[in-house]
């Protein structure tokens, strides 16, 4: 039996890379898909580079694979990009460019890459934000991006069902990412060095500590790969170290 085939966006960011590396280890074909390529050998078959929110880029990608009959059993949609500014200072470009990443990108990516799932009954696993659920000042955007993203995913997971296609959504919290350090430059958090931000962060979960992109990775992974998910479509699994279970007047 030939390799599963798994396409992930944004794979050069963290949670990306980990997630390459996760399928990878487990005997997957991994193609990746990000704006530049990866800083580290990922082992990955395939790397396409381009803007995951443009029509053309995955009319290019999915003709290509269609080409070489790839077939696709898992699609993880991670690219994102974040603007840390209150709404009213967030410009219309701005604004747009989220939701164009992080939402319109997820809409291309299935709308063209499904006539290579057909038949193979496989997964899609949208990676949303715990501000989809609960967020703070200062990142409007990408919380209603993320929310969107939610909401697509139930929607997705109606529509494809028929197909044998489930389609699941992985909620990370605070995860030590490129991502989580630019967004530090909010100045929510006590400390003037970001090292001391991370650490005051951690202190504000449960679990003392933010996340490792691996730890969203393994639970990306449960959710594509299927043997323990099978029964399992348009949810949302969160991820946090328990940050959202604690209720923020105590």
């Amino acid at each position: 039996m030939s390799q599963p085939v798994v396409l992930i966006t944004g794979v050069g960011g963290g949670i990306g890379s980990a997630t390459a590396q996760r399928f990878k280890a487990q005997g997957w074909s991994v193609l990746g898909v990000d704006l530049t390529p990866p800083k580290t050998d990922l082992g990955m078959d395939a790397f396409f580079q381009g803007d995951v929110a443009q029509t053309d880029f995955w009319e290019d990608v999915a003709g290509t694979l269609a080409a070489q009959m790839t077939v696709i059993h898992g699609l993880v949609n991670n690219a994102a990009t974040q603007v840390c500014k209150p709404l009213l200072e967030t410009t219309v470009d701005e604004w747009d460019k989220v939701m164009a990443v992080n939402l319109r990108s997820v809409y291309l990516a299935v709308r063209h890459l499904f006539p290579l799932m057909r038949g193979v009954r496989g997964a899609i696993v949208n990676v949303s934000s715990v501000h989809a659920l609960a967020t703070s000042s200062g990142i409007a955007a990408y919380a209603a991006s993320k929310g969107g993203l939610l909401a697509l995913t139930r929607a997705l997971a109606l529509e494809l069902a028929d197909e044998g296609i489930r389609v699941n959504t992985d909620l990370p919290g605070a995860v030590e990412t490129p991502m989580l350090r630019a967004g530090l430059s909010r100045g929510h958090l006590l400390g003037s060095q970001i090292e001391e931000q991370m650490t005051a962060l951690g202190n504000q979960h449960p679990m003392k500590r933010v996340g490792q992109p691996d730890e969203i990775a393994q639970a990306i992974y449960f959710l594509a790969e299927g043997t323990q998910s099978s029964f399992i479509t348009g949810q949302s699994l969160v991820v946090d170290g328990g940050a959202i279970a604690h209720l923020s007047t105590e």
